[in-house]
């Protein structure tokens, strides 16, 4: 016992004296086990020093898969932190806690740390460390599969550094460009992988842009361009070489091994494969699963099963059952044992692949239930603590109540009047009561009937995510006409700023006589659903333009509207399209859907007249979602008429902007209880149709 309590404490001072030499995973649990009446002898620059120090070797650790040295080094900061008022150390703790559980692949334990340290960065509005905790939360959730939640943590901590005008933001931009290759978008991955590679060399880290190159090469051999992964490797290679990181070499062999495959080229495969497993025997570790695969294949088809197999059969006992590459070392030792004409044990390994492989899946799927499990655990807690409290007020007042009322009876027992006045007044409170909850219910349901209207509104960061990715002149519109995104090329022909253009109605950016012009194709576009072209002169400029109007396939509500000049020569004439998200399914054309609607439009129309007096034409202008147009001197708002007619209904109805005006008739106006529940078993009718045909 006194032994190690000295070591400890020896730890603790060269530590703490910045001083300490390196050390293996014994000592460094050795720190673990911090004195704390040591630790409260230090000052407080000693402690911090020995803090920062413990932090920066955790990460090595981490890195080096040193996990028990890394959670020991963190044990001992929680030692010398205890008593400490620097929120920084608590944010750092829980976050680096939550990285060595990404580490050790408990993805759903490091989403909650990290999403706690964000909590404690947005409570202290440190807005870098903020950016810090959003990438971490982006990379967990890409790991659980949810790529759009991913994809927005991660857009706001780029945001957020570039804000700042900090330039170390490769390693957001290569996480983005990881979400895109997962969601097979090579186009969008390519583009961020390209950002971070620019990123890492004007900060001169090497070891980053080889592995940024390293990302590149799998997406060119993905696409067959075997020689560019070669050169993007043979690239990475020098990087690693002139860096000293030996161990990250054995991967780009085994990809250059991949790539020379592609190629057909079995020598030249056989080659980097060879010089890989020679540098693994030289550093003295265990060649990785990826480098050992190639290896294999490139002596099955240089007509050496038997050898491919020995090297597999090695190889998987030194792997753990539950290991990712499993899978794909026993499918290859099925091929190789197949080649060499053993078939009973190449169907016994094939056998075996097939549970790997179910294995991994569940073992994927799993930790995607834990997760949602958490998701809808947190949902239900916070639930129920909302409703406990709202409970334990109720009871405060009913308390507070059943007081007075009583010492009201008491002190007015001798007289009846009293008696008379104090049922008068028990009744009162019950009234008031009844109204409380009552509102308190109300204003819980519209504010859930504004959230669902809210919901229903396409992301207009993703639709200008799409353009800017483009090199035409387009413009998306929703069924107002308003400007939702824009393109760099449509606000030069437009003459306009980005900022100028987006959330104003396009009519205005045209002459008088244009805009009248546009107003009608723009109306026949929502009647006939067919594509319409017209030209239209620019407010302010004599440049004539021609426009193509089209229908959003993924989306009804959405308008493209392709730009060009005048006299420009066209070389195809297909209509503008846009890929901005998964299409939401074909509409639904039963009557029963068709039907649901126009009773829903009919009640939104009819409630809205009795509880505000008011017509049409108010509900279109004052919600916002219905187009007022002007027909013969007269307003109208046509769009919305043929919503309440079966035989007016167009045959790509627009149920999305139904369901808003449902929403904003059930949020904005006071409505009596049999009216708003009418309303809203039309709104859940339309739900369920939309639900059954996977329209949302």
């Amino acid at each position: 016992m006194f032994v190690a309590g000295f070591l400890s404490m020896f730890v603790l001072r060269a530590v703490a004296a910045d001083a300490v030499t390196e050390q293996d995973a014994t000592q460094a649990a050795l720190a673990a086990s911090c004195p704390p009446a040591y630790a409260r002898s230090l000052d407080e620059t000693a402690r911090k020093a020995a803090i920062t120090t413990l932090f920066e070797r955790s990460e090595g650790e981490i890195k080096s898969g040193h996990f028990a040295a890394a959670a020991a080094a963190f044990a001992c900061v929680e030692v010398l932190s205890a008593g400490s008022t620097d929120w920084r150390i608590d944010y750092e703790l829980t976050r680096r806690r939550g990285v060595l559980a990404y580490y050790q692949e408990q993805i759903v334990e490091s989403l909650k740390l990290f999403e706690r340290a964000l909590g404690i960065a947005s409570n202290h509005g440190d807005a870098l460390a903020e950016a810090k905790s959003w990438k971490n939360v982006g990379s967990a959730l890409r790991r659980l599969g949810d790529f759009r939640r991913a994809l927005e943590a991660l857009l706001k901590s780029l945001d957020i550094y570039r804000r700042a005008g900090i330039d170390t933001i490769g390693p957001v931009l290569n996480n983005i460009a990881d979400v895109y290759r997962d969601l097979q978008e090579p186009a969008q991955a390519r583009k961020y992988y390209d950002e971070a590679l620019a990123a890492y060399r004007r900060q001169g880290d090497a070891l980053e842009e080889a592995h940024t190159l390293e990302s590149l090469s799998v997406l060119a051999l993905d696409d067959g361009e075997a020689e560019r992964a070669e050169a993007l490797l043979q690239e990475a290679m020098t990087l690693y070489t002139n860096g000293g990181a030996q161990p990250h070499r054995l991967r780009v062999y085994a990809g250059l091994a991949r790539a020379a495959a592609a190629r057909r080229d079995a020598v030249a495969a056989a080659q980097w494969s060879e010089r890989g497993l020679a540098l693994a025997a030289e550093l003295g570790v265990q060649p990785p699963a990826p480098l050992v695969l190639q290896a294999a294949a490139a002596e099955r088809l240089r007509g050496k099963p038997a050898e491919a197999a020995t090297q597999l059969r090695q190889a998987l006992a030194q792997l753990a059952t539950d290991d990712a590459e499993r899978p794909a070392l026993l499918d290859e030792l099925a091929r190789s044992e197949e080649a060499a004409g053993d078939l009973p044990a190449a169907l016994s390994s094939l056998r075996e692949f097939q549970q790997a492989d179910l294995a991994r899946r569940k073992a994927a799927y799993d930790s995607e239930l834990r997760w949602l499990r958490t998701r809808f655990e947190t949902a239900e807690r916070d639930r129920t603590i909302a409703a406990l409290a709202a409970e334990n007020d109720l009871r405060a007042l009913t308390i507070r109540q059943r007081t007075t009322v009583l010492w009201l009876t008491a002190a007015a027992s001798a007289t009846g009047l009293l008696a008379l006045t104090l049922l008068l007044y028990r009744r009162r409170q019950r009234a008031r009561l009844a109204e409380v909850a009552h509102a308190a219910r109300l204003a819980e349901a519209v504010e859930q009937h504004r959230r669902a209207a809210a919901d229903l509104v396409f992301d207009r960061r993703l639709l200008q995510a799409a353009l800017d990715s483009r090199h035409d002149a387009v413009l998306v519109l929703d069924a107002a006409g308003m400007i939702v995104a824009a393109s760099g090329d449509a606000c030069r022909l437009l003459g306009r700023s980005h900022a100028a253009v987006v959330g104003r109605p396009f009519a205005e950016a045209l002459a008088p006589d244009a805009a009248a012009a546009f107003a009608a194709a723009f109306e026949r576009l929502e009647e006939s659903q067919a594509a319409e072209r017209l030209e239209a002169s620019v407010a302010g400029a004599p440049d004539r333009l021609a426009l193509h109007l089209a229908p959003a396939e993924q989306d009804p509500d959405l308008v493209i509207v392709g730009l060009r000049q005048a006299d420009a020569v066209v070389e195809s004439a297909a209509p503008p399209t846009l890929d901005v998200a998964p299409g939401t399914g074909e509409a639904d054309a039963q009557g029963g859907f068709r039907r649901a609607l126009v009773e829903l439009m009919l009640a939104v129309v009819e409630a809205w007249e009795r509880s505000t007096g008011l017509g049409r034409l108010e509900l279109a202008e004052k919600s916002r979602i219905w187009r007022v147009t002007v027909d013969d001197g007269r307003l109208r708002a046509r769009a919305m008429d043929r919503y309440l007619s079966l035989a007016r209904l167009p045959s790509l109805p627009r149920w999305r902007d139904v369901l808003r005006s449902g929403y904003f008739v059930l949020a904005e106006c006071e409505l009596d209880e049999p009216q708003r529940a009418d309303l809203q078993r039309r709104v859940d009718a339309v739900l369920a149709y939309t639900r059954l045909r996977a329209l949302v």
